[in-house]
C-alpha cells in the first residue's frame, strides 16, 4: 500500500513496494529529503542515489527516471518541497536576487543537512503532521527554507533564480537521447528551445517522418534488440522504454512485428 500526504507544494510520500513511477519531466525546481528507503533518480548520463539523511534539489526542465525503493521489511519514505516559479520570482523580487550566470549543473544538486537545516526539515514534519497546516504556514516555511539555503549553499542562487528558457538546440541529437522518456510532445518542444508547431515542423524536415509515428518506432526497435539479443523479458523494459502499462506495449509490439515479445528467443551466440 501506498500513501501521499499533500499540502499545496509540500508533499510527504510513503511507499511499501518499489515504485517506478513518476513524472519523467521535472516541471518545477524540487527540494527532496530522505527519510527512510532510497530514491534513485537516472537521467542519459548517471545514475544519483538519495539515502536517508540525504537533502537534494531536483533541477527543473530536466528528463529523468525516478525509481523509490523501500528498505527490506519497511516503508520509503521521503518529503518533497516543489518551487513554483511563481514563488520563486516573489522571492527573488521581495530580496532582490537575481541569478548572475547560467549554470550546468548535474539534475541532482546535493546539499548538506547542517543543524538549521536539520531543525527546519523536524519542524516542517511537524507541521505536515498537524491541524495547521494551511497556506499562509506553508508560503513561510518555504520562504524559511530558501533563506537557510542561500546561507548554507550561496551558488543555488544562480540554479533557483535563473528564469531563462531554454535555448533553440539540435532537434536530431536530442531526441536520440531522449526518445525513451514518456513525457509528451510539448515538452519534447520546450526542452528545445520550439513552440509545438515549430518542433512539429521541425522534426519532419529532420525525420520525414511524424513525432509520434518515429518515437513510437524507435522505442519498439530497441525493445525488440533487448528481447532478443540481451534477453530481456517485457516486464523488465517497458518502462524505460515509455510504455504505460505491459499490456499496451505487447499489443503494439505484436502488431509491429507479428508476434508478441514472449515468442522472442535469445540468440545463442
Amino acid at each position: 500500500m501506498n500513501s501521499k500526504v499533500e499540502t499545496s507544494a509540500i508533499v510527504y510520500s510513503c511507499y511499501h513496494e518499489v515504485s517506478r513511477k513518476g513524472e519523467n519531466f521535472v516541471p518545477t525546481h524540487t527540494l527532496s529529503y530522505q527519510i527512510s528507503g532510497s530514491f534513485v533518480l537516472a537521467d542519459d548520463k548517471e545514475n544519483y542515489t538519495a539515502n536517508p539523511g540525504d537533502f537534494n534539489l531536483i533541477r527543473k526542465n530536466q528528463l529523468v527516471k525516478f525509481v523509490k525503493i523501500p528498505p527490506e521489511n519497511d516503508v520509503f519514505e521521503s518529503m518533497n518541497i516543489y518551487l513554483s516559479d511563481e514563488n520563486l520570482i516573489n522571492f527573488s523580487r521581495e530580496y532582490h536576487l537575481q541569478a548572475e550566470h547560467s549554470i550546468t549543473a548535474k539534475p541532482l544538486v546535493s546539499v548538506e543537512v547542517n543543524a538549521v537545516l536539520q531543525n527546519f526539515i523536524t519542524s516542517l514534519k511537524t507541521l505536515l503532521d498537524s491541524n495547521l497546516n494551511h497556506q499562509t504556514l506553508v508560503d513561510l516555511k518555504i520562504k524559511e527554507l530558501l533563506l537557510i539555503l542561500l546561507q548554507t549553499k550561496p551558488e543555488l542562487k544562480n540554479i533557483l533564480f535563473d528564469f531563462s528558457e531554454p535555448f533553440k538546440i539540435d532537434l536530431e541529437a536530442f531526441m536520440n537521447q531522449n526518445f525513451r522518456y514518456n513525457v509528451n510532445l510539448e515538452r519534447f518542444a520546450f526542452l528545445t528551445g520550439r513552440s509545438l508547431a515549430t518542433f512539429k515542423r521541425d522534426f519532419e524536415k529532420v525525420f520525414q517522418t511524424s513525432p509520434h509515428k518515429w518515437i513510437l518506432q524507435k522505442r519498439l526497435n530497441e525493445a525488440y534488440f533487448l528481447i532478443k539479443e540481451e534477453g530481456k523479458s517485457a516486464s523488465d523494459i517497458f518502462v524505460d522504454l515509455g510504455f504505460e502499462d505491459l499490456s499496451h506495449f505487447s499489443y503494439v509490439f505484436k502488431k509491429q512485428f507479428g508476434y508478441s515479445p514472449t515468442k522472442i528467443e535469445k540468440v545463442d551466440f
